[in-house]
C-alpha cells in the first residue's frame, strides 16, 4: 500500500474538520539521519528513481505524473459511472411509466375532503403499490450508487423522494425512528415528530399536492421484520390521502417478502418485479468500456488481468472491490514508472492542465538521454513516433477484442475471460505463425491461402476460448452471421484492412435490407469439407468468415506487454498489487520489526545488523531478543535482557555529564526507585504490542513464567 499512501499524501490538503476526522496515532522513535546516495550498477531497464539531471526536472517530472493520474482516474471514474448509469437506464424508465400508472390508480382524495383521519370506502385502496427491484447482488456495496441515482431520476420527473436505509428500520429504533427519517427528507432536517398527520398537511400543501410520494427501501432483507411490517401497515392507512409508493431492494429472490413480512403486511402489498443486470453484465461492460476500448489509455498486462478476474470472483462478484484493485494499480503504475505521466500527454495532444505537449515531450527525451547515459547505451529513442505506434497497435487490439466478444454473445463468454486470453504473450506467440498472411492481397486469395493454416492453428489451440470462438463461427446459421458482420462492420469502421474484408464477406453474403436470401440459409448451415479445395466451389460463407476472424487474431491481436513503450501506459507489477489488496500482514509486521531502519532511514542502527541497540524501538528490541528463543519465551529471562539493553544506553547518557557528588547522589537515589518502575513499564507495552500484532501468546495457567511465540519461518 505504499504508492497508495503516497499518493493520498501528495493530493490536495485538507480542511482542519477533514484532518480531525481522520486522526491517527503516531510514535516518534529517534531522530533518522539523511539518506546517503548509493551508486549501484547500471541497469539495462530505464530507471529514473535514483539520481536526477537536476531538482527542477525532478519536481517537473513529479508533479506531471500527478496530473496524469488525476486525469486518467477521472477519465476511468467517469466511464465507469455513464456505464452503469446507462444500463440502469431502461430499468429507470419503467419503474418511473410504473410509478406514474400506480398514482393515477391510486387517485387521493383532493385537499378539500382531508380530514383528521383518513377515510376508507373500498378495501384495495388500502393497497401500496410496491415495486421489487432485484439487484442480483450477494453485498450490497454495488447498489449503493444504484438506489442514490434512482432516486435523482425520479425527482427529476416530479415525484417526492425518499430514500431511506435498512438502518433506519431497526429494532432499536422503532416504528417512529423509521418514521422520522421519512419525514426528514420532506418536512425539515430537525424534525423528530413521528405524526401522519403532520405528513398529510405537508402533502396537501399547494406545489406538493398532485405528485407521488416514492418511497426507496435499499436492501429490504436487513430490515427487522416487524418495523417493516408496522410501516407498511402504517402507510396502507394514509394512502388514501398520501399517495405512497414503496420501492425495495431484493438481493435474493422474489420470496423474500414472505420470509420476513407476516401475512397482514403481504395483504396490503400490491407488488411488481424489476431485475437489474448480473454482476457479471456489470463487469463486462466496465471491462469493455474501461479496459478493452481503454477510454484513457491505461492498461494492465495479463498477470494482473487474471489477478483482477481472479480478485473479483473471490469477492463473491463485487464491482467495487474490483474498481477499488483498479484504482490502486493505477496509482502504484503512476508512483513507479517515472515515463508514466506520458499517459496524460496521450489524452489531450495539445494541454494537460497548463503544461504544453511540446514541454512534456522535450522533458521526457532529456529523461530518456540521462537513462541512455547512465546505461552506456547509444542508440537513439524518438518518443513521438513511437508513442503514435503504440496507439496505434493498441486500437488494432481491441477491434479484434470486441470483434472476437461479438462472435461469443450468443454463447454468452465472459469478455472477462476473453481478455485475459486476449492479454497472454503466450497466447500471441501461439498464434504468431512464420510466413504472415499477405493482407494486401485479395480477399479470395488471402482465404485460400490460409485454409489449412486455419486447420493446423485450430487443432494447436484446442481447448482455448478464442479457438472455440472460431469454431463457433463456422457453425452459426445464416441470420446469425448476417448480425456478426453487421456488427464487425460498425466496430471495424477505423480500420480500412479488416473493415474491406468485412465488406467483401457482406457482397459474397447478399446481403439485403437487413435479411438474408433464403438460398444461402442452407448453404451456411452445411458443414463444409475439411480440404482445401477452390473457394468457390466448396467453402461456405460460414468458413470465410472463420478465417477472416482467424487472420484478424494472428496479424492484429498483439498484445500491449509485446509492444514498444509499453512500460509507459502497462502495469505488470503483480506481486505490488498483491501485496497491497490482499498482502501478508504478520510477515510485514516482522520484517518491518526486524529491518526497521530501513522505514527510519537512520545511520545508527543500520549498522548494527541482528545486534540490538538501546537506540532502537522497545517492540523492535524485544522481538529481535525473541529470535534467540524457542516455541517458549520465559518472561524473567527476557526481561532481564531487555532491561540490560535500556539500561546501557542510560549509562552512555549520564557519564558524559560532569556533575556535583551531592546531586550525583540525590539523583542516583531518585533514578533507582523509578527506572525499575519504568523499565518494567516499557517492557509491558512492548509485549502488549506484540501480542495486538498475533506474533505472541500471553502466559496461560499452566505455564504462567512464559509467553508462546506464534509466527517462525523469518
Amino acid at each position: 500500500m505504499a504508492p497508495s499512501s503516497s499518493s493520498a499524501s501528495s493530493g490536495d490538503s485538507s480542511t482542519p474538520d477533514t484532518t480531525q476526522n481522520h486522526l491517527q496515532h503516531s510514535f516518534v522513535l529517534h531522530k533518522a539521519s539523511e539518506k546517503l546516495n548509493s551508486s549501484g550498477k547500471a541497469r539495462r531497464r530505464i530507471d529514473l528513481s535514483l539520481t536526477k539531471p537536476d531538482g527542477k526536472k525532478e519536481s517537473d517530472e513529479s508533479c506531471l505524473r500527478k496530473e496524469a493520474f488525476q486525469l486518467v482516474w477521472s477519465r476511468i471514474e467517469s466511464t465507469i459511472k455513464d456505464v452503469l448509469r446507462n444500463m440502469n437506464a431502461h430499468v429507470f424508465n419503467h419503474i418511473r411509466s410504473w410509478v406514474w400508472d400506480s398514482f393515477n390508480a391510486i387517485k387521493p382524495f383532493p385537499t378539500s375532503c382531508l380530514g383528521p383521519f383518513p377515510f376508507v370506502s373500498q378495501a384495495t385502496c388500502t393497497q401500496l403499490f410496491t415495486g421489487l427491484l432485484l439487484t442480483n447482488n450477494m453485498e450490497f456495496v454495488d447498489d449503493i450508487l444504484t438506489f442514490q441515482e434512482l432516486g435523482l431520476s425520479l425527482k427529476s420527473h416530479g415525484c417526492h423522494v425518499a430514500n431511506l436505509s435498512s438502518s433506519d428500520f431497526s429494532s432499536k429504533n422503532g416504528i417512529s425512528g423509521c418514521l422520522t427519517s421519512l419525514f426528514r427528507h420532506f418536512l425539515m432536517p430537525t424534525f423528530d415528530a413521528a405524526d401522519m398527520s403532520i405528513f398529510a398537511s405537508w402533502y396537501s400543501q399547494q406545489g406538493n399536492y398532485g405528485y407521488p410520494v416514492v418511497v426507496i427501501i435499499d436492501n429490504m432483507e436487513q430490515c427487522c421484520g416487524a418495523v417493516l411490517s408496522d410501516f407498511i401497515l402504517m402507510l396502507s392507512e394514509w394512502v388514501v390521502k398520501i399517495p405512497v409508493i414503496l420501492i425495495m431492494g431484493v438481493a435474493t429472490t422474489l420470496d423474500a417478502p414472505r420470509n420476513i413480512l407476516p401475512s397482514n403486511a403481504l395483504q396490503k402489498l400490491c407488488p411488481c418485479k424489476f431485475t437489474l443486470g448480473s454482476p457479471a453484465e456489470r463487469m463486462d461492460a466496465v471491462v469493455e468500456a474501461a479496459l478493452v476500448r481503454q477510454c484513457s489509455g491505461f492498461a494492465v498486462g495479463h498477470k494482473v488481468a487474471v489477478f483482477l478476474r481472479n480478485y473479483f470472483l473471490n469477492q463473491d462478484g463485487t464491482l467495487t472491490s474490483f474498481v477499488r484493485a483498479l484504482k490502486i494499480a493505477c496509482v502504484q503504475h503512476f508512483s513507479t514508472e517515472p515515463l508514466s505521466f506520458l499517459l496524460g500527454w496521450l489524452l489531450v495532444k495539445e494541454d494537460s492542465k497548463g503544461v504544453q505537449s511540446e514541454e512534456v515531450v522535450k522533458l521526457a527525451s532529456e529523461l530518456l538521454s540521462f537513462a541512455r547515459n547512465q546505461m552506456a547505451e547509444q542508440s537513439d529513442v524518438k518518443i513521438a513516433p513511437g508513442l503514435t505506434e503504440l496507439t496505434r497497435l493498441q486500437k488494432l487490439w481491441s477491434t479484434v477484442v470486441l470483434c472476437l466478444y461479438e462472435a461469443g454473445k450468443c454463447n454468452k463468454t465472459q469478455l472477462l475471460d476473453l481478455y485475459c486470453e486476449a492479454l497472454d504473450p503466450d497466447t500471441s506467440n501461439s498464434l504468431a505463425s512464420d510466413s504472415r498472411t499477405a493482407i494486401g492481397k485479395g480477399f479470395v486469395q488471402s482465404l485460400s491461402s490460409d485454409h489449412c493454416m486455419l486447420e493446423q492453428n485450430l487443432s494447436y489451440r484446442k481447448g482455448r476460448l478464442i479457438c472455440q470462438l472460431v469454431c463457433r463461427v463456422r457453425d452459426l446459421p445464416a441470420s446469425l452471421l448476417c448480425q456478426l458482420l453487421n456488427s464487425w462492420e460498425n466496430l471495424t469502421v477505423d480500420v480500412l484492412e479488416i473493415h474491406d474484408k468485412v465488406k467483401e464477406l457482406q457482397s459474397i453474403l447478399k446481403f439485403e435490407e437487413g435479411s438474408c436470401k433464403p438460398d444461402l440459409i442452407e448453404i451456411s448451415r452445411r458443414r463444409t469439407s475439411r480440404s482445401p479445395l477452390k473457394i468457390g466451389e466448396s467453402q461456405s460463407v460460414n468458413e470465410k468468415a472463420a478465417i477472416l476472424m482467424d487472420c484478424m487474431v494472428r496479424d492484429f491481436m498483439k498484445p500491449i506487454e509485446c509492444t514498444p513503450f509499453h512500460e509507459i501506459v502497462c502495469f505488470r507489477n503483480v506481486e505490488n498489487l498483491q501485496s497491497a489488496l490482499i498482502g501478508d500482514s504478520r510477515k510485514m509486521i516482522q520484517v518491518d520489526l526486524l529491518e526497521f531502519h530501513k522505514t527510519l532511514q537512520c545511520s545508527c542502527c543500520r549498522r548494527s545488523g541482528n545486534i540490538p541497540l538501546p537506540s532502537m524501538p522497545d517492540t523492535s528490541i524485544m522481538y529481535t531478543l525473541a529470535q534467540e528463543h524457542g516455541d517458549l519465551i520465559n518472561l524473567h529471562d527476557w526481561f532481564q535482557s531487555f532491561k540490560t539493553i535500556v539500561i546501557q544506553y542510560n549509562r552512555k547518557g549520564t557519564c558524559k555529564l560532569k556533575k556535583s557528588p551531592l546531586k550525583k547522589r540525590k539523583e542516583r537515589n531518585e533514578s533507582e526507585n523509578k527506572s525499575e518502575a519504568f523499565i518494567q513499564a516499557r517492557f509491558c507495552r512492548a509485549i502488549t504490542e506484540l501480542q495486538i500484532t498475533g506474533l505472541v501468546r500471553m502466559p496461560s495457567k499452566k505455564r504462567r513464567d512464559c509467553v508462546q511465540r506464534v509466527a517462525f519461518g523469518l
